[in-house]
């Protein structure tokens, strides 16, 4: 499609996959295509626990319909054409066409916003209900991945990698 570049972008929920730990992570500095990820460091691990200031955040099965549900009409709301979406317990993915002069993290930014809205109008924050966050709480890590696919083998990856992860649609 002219005019359009596809992203596919990724975040985590909050506290589940933190730098140094045994899952892979990125920061700045280890965030090209094809580099490496950051390495076992059990005591930059423990420094992040340390920093967290809310328990980590697992998505039950209603959370995860909730958000793959909500993702088409957010991203019609945001002029993107969804292509696919899954949401697991401890991150959710989305690739979509977006206008050129508009980057994938920005796209990031208000997807996140806006399911934060819809997650705590279900789950309302220090209601105590079951599946709702501590007063203050977060859903999401404070970043997230966004990457430009800009080739057939890697769309169609993407795409058969997100449709596996589906939960509900």
């Amino acid at each position: 499609m002219s005019g359009l570049t596809t992203w596919h972008i990724t975040w985590g929920t909050y506290g589940t996959r933190l730098h140094g730990g045994d899952r892979p992570t990125v920061d700045r500095r280890h965030n090209q295509r094809g580099q490496a990820f950051i390495a076992f460091d059990p005591p930059r691990y423990e420094r992040c626990v340390q920093q967290m200031k809310f328990p980590p955040v697992l998505l039950d099965d209603a959370q995860r319909v909730l958000i793959e549900r909500a993702l088409p009409s957010l991203c019609e709301r945001g002029g993107w054409l969804l292509r696919e979406w899954a949401a697991q317990p401890d991150h959710v993915h989305v690739l979509a066409d977006v206008r050129k002069d508009v980057h994938g993290e920005k796209v990031r930014r208000l997807l996140k916003r806006w399911l934060t809205q819809a997650l705590n109008a279900q789950w309302e924050p220090g209601s105590g209900r079951p599946g709702s966050l501590p007063e203050g709480g977060r859903w999401w890590a404070e970043q997230g991945s966004n990457r430009v696919v800009d080739d057939e083998h890697y769309l169609r990856n993407c795409i058969d990698y997100i449709r596996r992860q589906h939960t509900t649609v």
